[in-house]
Parts: C-alpha cells; sequence; structure tokens
C-alpha cells in the first residue's frame, strides 16, 4: 500500500495516486505540487534570520502522476529580503508548475490585533464523508472535517485539514509543507456551483505565511466569490489550534462541465 504522497527515486520524484486530484483521474490535486515545491525551497540554502512570507504557484499544465523533476534558485539574493523560484517538470523538460517565493527578514517584534476568531477545534466534530462531492479530497492523504457550513450546501464553509501521510515517502512533513497541502483547497470546500455541472479550477495559488502551524491540523475558513461576465477568486484565512497563520487565494476558471447534465 502506498504510504506517501510522492516518493524519492534516484534524481527524480514519482508521484503516487495519493496526489490524484479532482478534476482529472491522472491529474494531480494542486495541494501535492504546492507541498513538494515549498519543502523543496525551505531546503534551498536556508537561514535561521530568514522566513518564507509568500509563495505564488502558476499552475501551467495538469501534473500527472510518475515521473517529475523539481529546480531550485535563488534569484534574489540577500540579506533581508530574497526571491526564490522553483519548476516542477515532467521528464521531458515541460515546466508543470512554476513557483516564486519571498523570504524575509524575521520581525523583530510583535504588533497588530487579530481580528478573526479561531474555529472551533477539529476534536469537536467528526470526520466528514462527503458523497455528494465525487471530488472532494486526494485519495486517503488528508483528513477533512467541517466546523462551519453544511458540506451538502453551496457557500462559504470552514474546515479542518489533517494530512496523514509524509508528502515525500521517509521525510516527516514540515509545518509549511502541512499548511501548503491544505492551502489549495479553498475552491473545494466554498464551492458556489455543483461539482457535478460546472469546473471551477485554479490556474494559480498564492500563500501568505504570517507563522509556521504549530499542530498538525490546518483550517481554512473559505469563501468564493464569482462575478458574471468579469471574474471569480477563492480565497481562505488559515488558521492552526492555536490562532491564524496566514491567508491563501486562487483565481478561478469558470465553464459548464463537459458531462453537464442541465
Amino acid at each position: 500500500m502506498t504510504e506517501a504522497i510522492f516518493e524519492r527515486r534516484g534524481d527524480h520524484i514519482w508521484a503516487t495516486d495519493l496526489a490524484r486530484g479532482p478534476w482529472d483521474p491522472n491529474a494531480q490535486h494542486g495541494g501535492a505540487p504546492a507541498a513538494l515545491i515549498g519543502g523543496e525551497l525551505e531546503k534551498l540554502d536556508p537561514s535561521p534570520d530568514l522566513k518564507l512570507v509568500r509563495i505564488t504557484y502558476e499552475l501551467l499544465r495538469p501534473v500527472p502522476l510518475g515521473e517529475l523533476h523539481v529546480q531550485t534558485e535563488i534569484t534574489r539574493p540577500g540579506k533581508r529580503v530574497q526571491l526564490l523560484e522553483a519548476t516542477l517538470s515532467d521528464p521531458s523538460g515541460t515546466a508543470l508548475v512554476k513557483a516564486r517565493a519571498v523570504r524575509v527578514a524575521r520581525a523583530p517584534l510583535g504588533a497588530g490585533t487579530p481580528v478573526e476568531a479561531t474555529p472551533a477545534g477539529p476534536e469537536t466534530v467528526a470526520t466528514t464523508v462527503t458523497p455528494w462531492n465525487p471530488r472532494s479530497l486526494p485519495g486517503g492523504a488528508v483528513e477533512l472535517r467541517y466546523v462551519e457550513g453544511a458540506p451538502e450546501r453551496l457557500g462559504p464553509r470552514t474546515a479542518w485539514f489533517r494530512l496523514k501521510v509524509p508528502v515525500i515517502a521517509g521525510e516527516e512533513p514540515t509545518p509549511l509543507q502541512r499548511l501548503l497541502v491544505a492551502a489549495d483547497f479553498p475552491n473545494g470546500i466554498s464551492n458556489e456551483l455543483d461539482w457535478h455541472e460546472w469546473l471551477f479550477i485554479n490556474p494559480d495559488l498564492t500563500v501568505y505565511i504570517e507563522r509556521e502551524p504549530r499542530s498538525e491540523w490546518v483550517a481554512l475558513q473559505a469563501h468564493t466569490r464569482i462575478i458574471e461576465g468579469e471574474a471569480a477568486l477563492a480565497q481562505a484565512t488559515l488558521f492552526d489550534t492555536e490562532g491564524r497563520v496566514g491567508r491563501s487565494l486562487q483565481s478561478l476558471y469558470v465553464a459548464p462541465a463537459p458531462n453537464r447534465t442541465g
């Protein structure tokens, strides 16, 4: 039985069935490559004085299961601000995902008043099973618990996520990777359209990280807005069990599903 989302095989990465996504049985959920790339960026010449505060992913093409290659580089070095880049490609060298990250010097003090209350904890609700939504989760990799908003209805929702397996086999997931696996779910848990009737796919993902989560559970307080004739955006405030940790934003491509019944 597969026990991780990815495996290291020599100088490349292998995506297992646990990376599978909601829109195409041969392609990954966005949270899988987001966590993979985020983990590789963390390892790129790290400094205790600098912190990753933002990662933006451009999802250029569907990311398949199987062999993948990751390249990372620091494109703007510095002692106070750095710009990092990563490319995830297939065996032919075709770029599938490009990411840019900002790393800055750690803040020397704390300030600001929290404006969002931490959601009720994951222990207050049971694991959610959503047979009405065939595209709800990558198979077996993530546990989901809704605490606000009925899962069988459309609209804003709040849910807790817990990564159940390593991102890469044999490697303990980092707090950032746990955050990034969940951060790609705003459009999935706050859908305003029926999954059977519509596509609402995010071609990008931007995650702002105020601090690393300190618990296995990450909550998304998510909502989606679709403006007729304009654009669509899904976004979420991110929490751990101690409070807010950041924000996640996705632009959306919206279209009727190919097998639409209406």
